[in-house]
């Protein structure tokens, strides 16, 4: 059986490689890599599009993900992230009472407020509030750098857009997983199912761009060995979280370019829908 050729620069017919460009997807040769914040460039993607070939919308400076490149920050998201659990954080530590209101919680009796609390007493919100929420300063400071380091990458690459999608759904189905999962009257509160997501997603995009994907599964191994071996951790939020990282990042950038956005749209939708049913069963079970 013969070994499959790779393929030839688009710029040098003949020169083999196994890089593309991470905004048209046309083959690359190291002399026409430019560096970019996510992979390698064309020179015609990065002088906007100019000679391509394509219609000028179509070569618009695109991620790989297929949305266009806008201007400004590029971490703008990642920053806007932050600095809402960092607020929150604070808010908290000024305001204790807040964390019983806002953490996750399937459905118990809270003496304080001398009242039955919870996500199965229509509380719904708290399956994202707790995504914001802290208490320890170890805790933010850990789900936040995280937050830093993989998500600036990951919104350069998939867009804001994107990007915002994948961080709201992989902390919905953390929660969800959570509530489905726990004690009833177990609290949970944290950006971790939010942060396995990016770290899921990362997976997806370092195999996806050929990169090497050693120090990535080492990130990822290390980080499940804590999971699970660190006592007081929802392991259930971190798992739901990878989980729904992953196959979001598969549908925004696994798929065939020609049915980008409807595998975009499925991925994101197939995610949202187990979530609501999770949270649907698992209320029906606490009714």
């Amino acid at each position: 059986m013969e070994q499959a050729q790779a393929p030839s620069c688009y710029r040098h017919p003949g020169v083999e490689t196994g890089i593309r460009c991470t905004r048209c997807e046309r083959p690359i040769c190291p002399d026409c890599m430019v560096e970019a914040s996510v992979g390698f460039q064309c020179p015609e993607c990065v002088r906007g599009g100019s000679g391509t070939g394509h219609a000028p919308s179509a070569s618009r400076p695109r991620t790989v993900a297929g949305g266009v490149i806008t201007a400004g920050d590029p971490q703008l998201i990642t920053k806007i992230l932050i600095a809402v659990n960092l607020a929150v954080f604070l808010a908290v530590r000024a305001k204790p009472e807040l964390l019983d209101r806002l953490d996750l919680i399937g459905l118990a009796f809270v003496p304080q407020f001398g009242e039955v609390v919870g996500v199965a007493d229509g509380e719904w919100y708290r399956l994202l509030t707790a995504a914001f929420l802290h208490w320890e300063i170890w805790h933010i400071g850990f789900n936040m750098l995280g937050v830093w380091w993989l998500g600036g990458p990951l919104e350069a690459a998939l867009g804001r857009v994107r990007y915002l999608a994948l961080y709201l759904l992989s902390a919905l189905a953390g929660s969800a997983f959570t509530y489905f999962v726990a004690a009833q009257n177990q609290p949970s509160l944290g950006a971790s199912g939010a942060v396995f997501g990016l770290l899921g997603a990362t997976v997806v995009l370092v195999r996806r761009l050929k990169y090497d994907m050693r120090p990535v599964m080492t990130l990822l191994v290390l980080n499940l060995v804590l999971t699970f071996f660190w006592d007081n951790i929802a392991w259930q939020a971190h798992i739901g979280g990878l989980v729904a990282g992953a196959v979001i990042a598969y549908g925004m950038v696994g798929g065939p370019r020609e049915r980008r956005r409807v595998t975009q749209w499925a991925a994101c939708g197939l995610i949202l829908v187990l979530t609501l049913a999770t949270v649907v069963l698992r209320t029906l079970a606490l009714s």
